[in-house]
């Protein structure tokens, strides 16, 4: 690895609480990212661990019961973690895009046209006004009953719908079932935010948590267009930073990592559609493109990386029990090996019942 890529990758890692200094608490990790990719439940809440100082399952779950941390849909029409404060003002300005891909799909594949739609909606709100948590066959059974058909997906995509447009989103689980909560009643009032004031947000929050990053990396990320992404670069008052990588101009905070701290070779076993490789659009500075079908497969899945001197050296199973197999792409070293141990039994610790 060139001392450029390892520059960068080192300021990537400690922006992202993956060396370093880790956050006191679970919120604190997710506000740092601003959104944490969470279609994967359980390699969402290892991700939070993960980046979290002495924390379990548990303690990320309880602050999703909290309402400190939301599961919903803010942008690209895919679930994430966000801290509750940040809800509304990432929605109002990044799901508009994803409404506007996805309606007239909605309409031609699934029969959701306005009138259907504001027949949800009422449905919903009666369902979830008092402001706990509903389940998902719950909310189907209320959907059936006042005769909205949900088989065949559609009942997901009506959620999908309405978590977009920012009237419900996800609360504790109910079991297993995913929770759902009126988001009016569920998250305290906001003042809504002018939108040159959003994209400023966001250019800043985007590179204190993944930075350094280019614009192409803000666009694909946040679903913006690419002059929105480097407005809001330019409005959160970024400086280009050079790292002789690819010829690309990637940005930081002035004040951000920049990677001229001693690199750390800590070994991390990062959970599947881990920020690290999603949070950016050119995943070749952490992954060969000789291993990349390992890691992002044909049918969309990200798998769980074994990332070994800042870069992704192999592949490892969902769970870590007995015989700790990963798939390796190169030879550890010894110590390597080593960290790969303690890196298992941290995850372990996170999912074991005190």
């Amino acid at each position: 690895m060139s001392p450029a890529l390892a520059k960068l990758l080192h300021a990537r890692r400690s922006a992202q609480h993956l060396v370093g200094a880790q956050a006191d608490d679970p919120h604190a990790a997710v506000r740092r990212l601003l959104a944490v990719q969470a279609q994967d439940y359980g390699a969402a809440l290892w991700a939070v661990g993960l980046r979290t100082r002495a924390a379990d399952a548990a303690t990320v779950e309880s602050a999703i019961a909290a309402g400190r941390i939301v599961r919903t849909w803010p942008m690209r029409g895919t679930l994430h973690f966000v801290a509750a404060e940040d809800v509304r003002w990432l929605q109002s300005l990044l799901a508009p895009r994803a409404l506007a891909r996805d309606s007239a799909r909605h309409e031609r594949e699934y029969g959701l046209d306005a009138k259907v739609l504001a027949t949800c909606r009422r449905v919903l709100e009666r369902a979830l006004r008092d402001g706990g948590p509903v389940s998902r066959p719950a909310l189907y059974e209320a959907l059936e009953t006042a005769g909205i058909a949900t088989g065949n997906s559609r009942g997901l995509h009506i959620l999908y719908r309405l978590a977009t447009e920012g009237l419900i989103c996800q609360g504790p689980r109910l079991g297993r079932q995913p929770g759902f909560v009126w988001q009016e009643a569920w998250l305290a009032a906001a003042s809504a935010m002018p939108r040159d004031a959003a994209l400023a947000e966001l250019g800043r929050r985007y590179l204190l948590g993944h930075g350094p990053a280019t614009a192409h990396d803000l666009a694909w990320w946040s679903g913006l267009t690419l002059k929105d992404s480097q407005a809001a670069l330019q409005a959160a008052d970024a400086v280009p930073v050079e790292f002789d990588a690819g010829g690309a101009r990637y940005w930081r905070l002035e004040d951000g990592p920049d990677g001229s701290s001693p690199t750390r070779r800590d070994v991390l076993l990062l959970p599947a559609f881990d920020e690290y490789l999603l949070g950016y659009k050119d995943r070749t500075p952490v992954l060969d493109a000789d291993h990349h079908r390992k890691v992002f497969t044909i049918n969309g899945i990200i798998q769980p990386c074994v990332i070994a001197g800042s870069r992704v050296a192999g592949t490892w199973p969902r769970t870590v029990a007995g015989d700790f197999e990963p798939a390796l792409f190169r030879p550890l070293g010894e110590a390597e090996t080593r960290g790969l141990r303690a890196a298992a039994k941290r995850h372990a610790g996170f999912w074991s019942v005190s």
